[in-house]
This record gives structure tokens, C-alpha cells and sequence, in this order.
């Protein structure tokens, strides 16, 4: 009898080292994050930055791929059927959490069970540009040629229910204009348009708009936030300008598939959380976009999902936004 006690104990022993060497050994082979929004993107760039840091920390590929169309469905949906692994992530922004929630009928996915938030890594306010071409220098001066010349003015968006269609969305409302919304695939086809005057407005946080800018061939307008930004900071709020109800801004998150065990969910938490712990990165790929570190944990992400829903709802509505 004590011999088998013994060997049970090992055995058990033996199964909770192995269990701890798999729960470390993540991750084991590539990981991969998906992004459901075209290259080029302030998602995009920063994620495609982070992979590299992410893959010098675990030894491993961290590959970035886009999975566009169907205002970030398509992506979506293909993490949301992933094996709960660790292996495949979602990197994406307020749209695909709360926004599409009403803007289709029907989801291929559950919103609220079919991902495990892992962390919000960064936060930014809308910049709102122009095409250089366009007679204004101010949001003032864009409403009064709304005004003057109502349905003539086209705004740009990388979907409805993106962060760009409500904001502009709640100046059209606020201020009795008609403004023509274009949804491009992207937040990089919607800023090119800008440039090339197929639309004369748009917005995008100050990194992603900067190289624009620095064409010639699209201005800043205004910041749709509480604060200046760095990059332009002779561009006044929207609040400076008269127009404090129109702020709004875009987080970007990380997800995994619902299921995904707890102590990978936790590594990759502090590994993202240790790349943006990193002055030299956090300068280079953060702060220089006009981005703000958030670093939080799965249960903030939530808590911002569930509180955005119930505002964004309102604005939806103001939208005239109906679901497809």
C-alpha cells in the first residue's frame, strides 16, 4: 500500500511539473494577430511594431495579418472560431466591440462571449482634417459652408459606426448640416481620398493623419478631444472652437478566443504590458502617433466595452444609422 501511495504521489508530482512546463512553454510555435482593417492603419502600424518586440521576447514569429471587409467582421469572426490556444489574436479598435453591435442585425459571433479581452494597449482623440484645397481653416468655417451649400461636403470613415461617422455624425445632427458620409475600408484609403479630394473631410489620431499633413495636400482642422496634441499644437479643440460635444476617441485592444486559458490570456497581458513599459517605444511608436499608453487588464477592457455601448447607442441613433 505504500509503495502505490508512493507512486501515485510521484506521478502526481510528475503530471503538476508537466502541467507547469506546458503552461510555460507558451508560445511554442507563431502567433498570430489578426487585424480586420487594411495595412497601413494606426492599428496596423502599431501591432506590426509590437510583433517584432513581442517576438524578441518569446523567441518566436508574432505575425501580423489583415483580414478586412464588413466593417472588421470578417476578421472578427475568423478569431472568434480560432482554437482557444493563444495562437490566433484579434488587435482592433471600438468599432468591432461596440459600434457594429448596432449595426447589424445579426453577428457571426457573440460581442460579449466569444472573445477574452486580454488588454486595451493605447487610447487617442480624433484629429479632424481637410482636404488643403477645401476653404476653411476652422470647424466654424466648415458648418457655415455646410450651411451655405448643404449635401456638397463629403466626409470620410473607414466604416459606419467607426469613430470618424459618429463624430462627424453628431456635428451633422448638432449643428442642422448636411454632410455626405463615404465608408472606405480603412482608415488609410479614407485619409488617401482626403489628399486626392475625392472627400474633403476625415479624421484619424495625429500620427496617422501627420504624413498626410505633411503632403501639403491636407490640413488639420481641429482636435475632437479635451487636449491639445504635440504634433500640431496650434490646432485648437473642438471645445476651443465652440463645439465641446464633439470629442470622441479610439482605443485599440487585444483579444483572444473566449476560452483561451487564463495563464496565456496573463502572458500575453504582461508581455504587451512590458513593450509598452519601454520609454524608447513607447517614444518612438506611441507618443510620436499621438497616441497614450493604457496598459490595462482584461476587466478595464470589459468595463469600457460595456460603458461605450450604452453611449455609442445614443449616438447610432443620432446617426440614423439603421442596422443592415
Amino acid at each position: 500500500m505504500k509503495h502505490l501511495l508512493k507512486a501515485l504521489g510521484m506521478a502526481i508530482a510528475l503530471l503538476g511539473l508537466h502541467h507547469g512546463a506546458a503552461a510555460q512553454a507558451y508560445p511554442s510555435k507563431p502567433v498570430t494577430v489578426i487585424v480586420p482593417f487594411a495595412p497601413g492603419g494606426g492599428i496596423d502600424v502599431l501591432m506590426r511594431a509590437m510583433g517584432v518586440k513581442l517576438s524578441q521576447r518569446w523567441n518566436q514569429s508574432v505575425v501580423v495579418e489583415n483580414k478586412t471587409g464588413a466593417g472588421s467582421l470578417i476578421g472578427a469572426a475568423y478569431v472568434a472560431r480560432a482554437p482557444a490556444d493563444g495562437y490566433t489574436l484579434l488587435a482592433t479598435v471600438n468599432q468591432t466591440m461596440v459600434g457594429n453591435r448596432f449595426l447589424y442585425k445579426s453577428l457571426p459571433y457573440d460581442i460579449d462571449r466569444s472573445f477574452a479581452p486580454i488588454t486595451m494597449m493605447v487610447k487617442a482623440d480624433q484629429v479632424i482634417v481637410a482636404n488643403a484645397q477645401l476653404p476653411a481653416k476652422s470647424l466654424k468655417d466648415i458648418v457655415a459652408l455646410a450651411k451655405a451649400k448643404p449635401g456638397t461636403i463629403n466626409y470620410g470613415s473607414y466604416g459606419n459606426g467607426s469613430q470618424p461617422h459618429l463624430l462627424f455624425s453628431v456635428i451633422d445632427e448638432n449643428e442642422k448640416i448636411k454632410l455626405t458620409h463615404i465608408p472606405y475600408n480603412g482608415i488609410t484609403p479614407n485619409l488617401t481620398a482626403v489628399a486626392a479630394g475625392d472627400v474633403q473631410l476625415g479624421s484619424a489620431s495625429a500620427g496617422v493623419v501627420l504624413p498626410f499633413i505633411q503632403t501639403g495636400k491636407v490640413k488639420p482642422i481641429a482636435v475632437a478631444g479635451d487636449a491639445r496634441v504635440s504634433q500640431f499644437p496650434d490646432v485648437p479643440t473642438t471645445t476651443e472652437q465652440g463645439f465641446p460635444y464633439a470629442k470622441i476617441s479610439i482605443w485599440y485592444g487585444l483579444f483572444a478566443p473566449a476560452g483561451t486559458p487564463a495563464a496565456v490570456v496573463d502572458e500575453i497581458r504582461k508581455a504587451v504590458q512590458a513593450v509598452l513599459a519601454d520609454p524608447g517605444f513607447v517614444e518612438e511608436q506611441v507618443a510620436a502617433r499621438g497616441l497614450s499608453v493604457v496598459a490595462g487588464d482584461g476587466s478595464q477592457l470589459r468595463d469600457t466595452i460595456q460603458e461605450e455601448t450604452r453611449t455609442t447607442g445614443a449616438m447610432i441613433k443620432a446617426a440614423g444609422v439603421v442596422a443592415e
